[in-house]
């Protein structure tokens, strides 16, 4: 990773840290962070993103914000993780990158053009993963990459396709 990627990920980490540990203490502050991963509720978390310096009126940012801070509230993760979202949708699958529904999913994924249509896409995705996958995501990473999604779509594009294939070599090389 670049340190260009690396400075955009320590940005959020004040963010994604607190609100792992907030949420820990305060079971109503993470009820009303989950209730932001739908868009008809999401200004349950506006005050939060405001405090931490968010522009509320810029949409794209605001929406992939409440998305990733519901799914740190629905998570049941202690701290942040380090598992990519290429990765995790491989890993949600028993036939991991070599699942049809896996490539469904990440095609899906892979054929947005905007951020509001990736949050659509990735909200019941991410529910799903945190179902299947007991290795937290990379919280900050996967806000970093829908904050940069607009800017450089087509290299965040590339990078979660070679996650996700990527763990197809990992597979190849165990056996």
């Amino acid at each position: 990773m670049n340190t260009k990627n690396e400075a955009r990920n320590t940005h959020h980490q004040p963010l994604i840290h607190y609100v792992f540990e907030r949420c820990q203490q305060d079971k109503g502050f993470a009820a009303r962070l989950r209730r932001a991963n739908n868009p008809a509720t999401e200004y349950q978390c506006w005050e939060l993103l405001g405090r931490f310096g968010l522009d509320l009126e810029h949409e794209t940012k605001r929406r992939a914000h409440a998305l990733v801070v519901a799914a740190v509230a629905t998570s049941r993760a202690e701290k942040n993780g380090t598992l990519t979202l290429g990765k995790a949708i491989a890993e949600s699958f028993p036939e991991g990158s070599q699942s049809d529904q896996a490539k469904s999913r990440l095609n899906r994924l892979l054929a947005c053009d905007t951020v509001a249509e990736v949050c659509q896409i990735l909200r019941p995705l991410l529910s799903l993963i945190q179902s299947r996958v007991t290795v937290p995501l990379d919280y900050e990473r996967l806000l970093s990459e829908l904050t940069d999604f607009g800017y450089n779509k087509d290299r965040i594009r590339a990078r979660w396709a070679q996650q996700f294939y990527a763990s197809n070599k990992q597979e190849a090389t165990n056996v």
